[in-house]
C-alpha cells in the first residue's frame, strides 16, 4: 500500500513550552480524501504547515510519498499543492493574471503556461470571469481560483485548510464537486481540515480527530459513527444544569454507553432507546429536571466529534488514542 502521508511521533513545541503537537502518528493512503477534525487550537493548522514544509517539527518524522519533509523539503514542494485559510490570491488583478503568477512561481515552461492556465480555468468554471478583477468575485469563485492555482502542477497531494469556510451551501457543493473530479481524473490525494461535519461525512474516505495535539481516533465516517454503538437519545432541557449526582445515576444504568452534556442538551448513547428511555426519564423527574423535547437518532459524525474531541466528554471518561477506540462500547485496540 502506498501512503501519501506517513508521520511518526511528530511533535511541535513553541516558545514557552507550548506543545501544539504531542506525538502524532498518522497514515493517509494515496488517492484518498482525508478529513482532519478537531476543535480550535487542537493542532490542525500546525500539522498541515509541517506537512507542507512551512514549519519544522521539534521531533519525530513526517514523509510525503516517502520524502522527508525536513531533509527533502524542496522535493516535497514539487508534489504538493496548498490552500491556506487566509486568502492566497491577489484581489487587485484578474483571475488569469493570478494563475500566470503562480505558473511562473511553480516554474511551468513558458511555452505551455497559457494552455495549462486555460485548461484550469475551464476545469474550475472560471473561464468567463477570467479577465475580471478578483475583488469582484464571490467567495466561492475566489476559493475555486485558489484551488486552481494550487492544482496548476497537478500535485500528487492537495492540502486544504478549511476549504469552504464562510461559503454558502451552493458554493461549498461546487467546490467539492471540483475536488472530487480532481481525485478521479488525476488520482490526487486530498487532505483537508474542516468544522463542517457534513463535508467530512459526505466526501472523505477517512476521518481523523485531533485534540490537544494528539490523534484521538481515525477511521471511515461510518466506522466512527458505529464506534458509539446503539442509538442516541437527545434531551432538550429547559436551561437547567444537570447535577453530577443525576449524571452518575444515568451512567450507572445498564446498557448506557455514554452521557454528554452540551449547553442545554443531554445526549445519552444507549444500546436500545425504547428500553432505556423510561429509565432515564424517571431519573430526570426525580431530579426535578424539566425536559422540553426528546429525539432519538442514530449517532452522527457531529456526535462522534463531540465525544472524541474531549471538551464535552462525559466527566470521568478516559481519553484514548488509536483507530476507532474508546470506552463508548467500541472494540478496544490498544
Amino acid at each position: 500500500m502506498t501512503f501519501a502521508i506517513d508521520t511518526r511521533g511528530l511533535e511541535k513545541v513553541y516558545k514557552g513550552n507550548v506543545a501544539a503537537l504531542a506525538g502524532v502518528d498518522l497514515d493517509v493512503k494515496a488517492g484518498d480524501i482525508f478529513a482532519l477534525l478537531g476543535p480550535n487550537g487542537a493542532g490542525k493548522t500546525t500539522l498541515m504547515r509541517i506537512l507542507t514544509t512551512q514549519f519544522k517539527p521539534t521531533s519525530g518524522e513526517a514523509h510525503i510519498f516517502g520524502l522527508d519533509v525536513v531533509r527533502e523539503g524542496a522535493e516535497v514542494r514539487k508534489v504538493i499543492g496548498y490552500v491556506p485559510q487566509e486568502t492566497s490570491v491577489w484581489t487587485d488583478i484578474n483571475g488569469y493574471e493570478n494563475l500566470l503568477i503562480y505558473a511562473k512561481i511553480y516554474g511551468l515552461p513558458s511555452r505551455s503556461r497559457k494552455d495549462v492556465i486555460h485548461d484550469m480555468l475551464e476545469s474550475m468554471g472560471l473561464r468567463a470571469p477570467a479577465e475580471q478583477l478578483v475583488k469582484t468575485y464571490s467567495g466561492g469563485m475566489v476559493r475555486k481560483l485558489e484551488i486552481a492555482c494550487a492544482m496548476l502542477i497537478s500535485p500528487k497531494i492537495l492540502f486544504l485548510d478549511e476549504p469552504t469556510l464562510g461559503l454558502d451551501p451552493a458554493a461549498r457543493i461546487a467546490v467539492w464537486e471540483k475536488l472530487a473530479s480532481f481525485k478521479e481524473e488525476f488520482g490526487t490525494t486530498v487532505f483537508f481540515s474542516t468544522h463542517y461535519m457534513d463535508e467530512a461525512n459526505a466526501y472523505s474516505d477517512e476521518v481523523a480527530i485531533i485534540n490537544m495535539g494528539r490523534m484521538v481516533t481515525s477511521g471511515t465516517a461510518d466506522e466512527l459513527k458505529h464506534s458509539l454503538r446503539g442509538e442516541l437519545i437527545k434531551f432538550s432541557l429547559s436551561d437547567h444544569r444537570v447535577d453530577e449526582h443525576t449524571l452518575g445515576r444515568i451512567r450507572g444504568l445498564e446498557r448506557v454507553n455514554s452521557v454528554i452534556v452540551t449547553d442545554s442538551t443531554l445526549n445519552v448513547t444507549v444500546e436500545d432507546a425504547e428500553t432505556a428511555l423510561p429509565c432515564v426519564m424517571d431519573i430526570l423527574r426525580s431530579g426535578e429536571i424539566p425536559v422540553v423535547r426528546i429525539t432519538t437518532t442514530k449517532p452522527t459524525l457531529e456526535d462522534v466529534f463531540l465525544w472524541y474531541a474531549g471538551t464535552t466528554r462525559a466527566p470521568g471518561a478516559a481519553s484514548t488514542t488509536g483507530r476507532v477506540e474508546k470506552e463508548a462500547g467500541a472494540n478496544r485496540r490498544e
